[in-house]
């Protein structure tokens, strides 16, 4: 005989018991959120708070501790009646899952004390993401000084590594950029059609990508109606597409990478450019990339002639993929369209949680961008 769920709502919370035919009852798996405030921490909220498996039990933020998130958040009134507390090494022992959605560095050398006991940690910071010191210490400036916990995090891109996710007990989310880039020219990985120093990835993100602090870059007035380029040659999320690529192909591997800033609240558009070293038919190209795909839930591939466009994937945690052939200049053309703040952070966290916990990793993630 099967499991039975119960499901049980309220206007503040999602509870759910897991009745077998022993009768044994399993509560609600309980998580926590360090830095809710921010944009990724509030998203993680906004999807969460829908998760039929999952209890929110502490968020914390610095500046707003003591408060409740429905007053300074109205959006989620009538949904929680958390408050904000600080952060500190025990919340670990009040979680099964802890979400660090925190500054880079700030939460590094506090990841061991949450991994003892039974808190798995799926980090959202770029903290654990690179494999090497030396590669961090060279694009964050500051040392990274826990080897062993640096060993164990496994890169948290399931379309990748969900294998290793599965049985992780630290997770390193992804960032933004790197999952549109790394999705757009993973199927080439592994053919001889293309060269892949030839990498070229130019991608625009929207402003929620710069978090909530104030940034002048980022005021209204210094962004709308304009698109920048920023931080050419020297942006941190390189060596995460470098690391991977050059981790399949077993060989370094040089990306060009350029970000531009839109003014746009959230959306990431990647437009990836390879030289071919062989003449190459659309409709092959097309035809590996869903062959590669095809178990992916949250990869789509659109029709031929159609190109990966932001509104599509707006508040979805879906990655667009649109292909092109220019035979005449020899090179083969990715574009890749995913929300930043979704599969880009949060929704990939959550699919992250989900595939740990051996949850359908599409649960509170299976709905489709907001934009008709």
């Amino acid at each position: 005989m099967s499991n039975i769920f119960l499901v049980f709502s309220t206007p503040y919370s999602h509870k759910a018991i897991v009745i077998n035919p022993a009768l044994q009852i399993k509560t609600m798996i309980k998580v926590g959120i360090a830095g809710a405030s921010g944009y990724t921490g509030l998203e993680l909220l906004r999807l969460l708070i829908k998760h039929p498996e999952v209890t929110i039990t502490a968020i914390t933020s610095e500046k707003y501790q003591g408060q409740k998130l429905a007053d300074i958040f109205p959006s989620f009134g009538g949904f929680s009646d958390l408050k904000f507390s600080p952060l500190s090494s025990g919340i670990a022992g009040e979680c099964d899952i802890l979400f660090l959605a925190l500054p880079h560095t700030t939460a590094m050398n506090q990841v061991p004390a949450f991994l003892n006991g039974d808190c798995r940690v799926i980090d959202l910071s770029a903290d654990y993401r690179l494999k090497s010191q030396e590669t961090f210490q060279q694009w964050y400036s500051v040392p990274h000084e826990q080897k062993e916990t640096l060993d164990q995090a496994v890169y948290g891109l399931p379309e990748l590594h969900r294998d290793s996710i599965q049985s992780a007990k630290l997770v390193a989310n992804p960032g933004c950029y790197p999952t549109s880039v790394l999705l757009a020219v993973l199927p080439l990985i592994a053919t001889d059609w293309v060269d892949l120093d030839s990498i070229i990835a130019d991608c625009k993100s929207g402003v929620s990508g710069a978090g909530r602090k104030a940034v002048i870059n980022t005021q209204f007035a210094e962004c709308n109606e304009a698109v920048s380029a920023y931080g050419l040659g020297t942006h941190r999320h390189t060596p995460e597409i470098e690391q991977e690529i050059s981790a399949l192909k077993g060989r370094t591997i040089k990306v060009t990478f350029s970000p531009h800033l839109m003014p746009m609240t959230r959306g990431m558009l990647s437009t990836v450019y390879l030289n071919l070293k062989k003449d190459l038919a659309l409709e092959k190209l097309d035809k590996h990339y869903r062959e590669y795909y095809k178990n992916e839930p949250f990869v789509r591939l659109l029709n031929l002639g159609t190109f990966a466009n932001t509104h599509t994937v707006q508040a979805s945690n879906y990655c667009d993929i649109g292909l092109a052939v220019d035979a005449r200049a020899g090179r083969v053309i990715i574009t890749s369209a995913i929300d930043n703040l979704v599969k880009g952070a949060a929704g990939q966290a959550i699919q992250n949680m989900n595939i740990m916990l051996g949850l359908d990793e599409k649960t509170a993630l299976d709905s489709p961008g907001i934009f008709p």
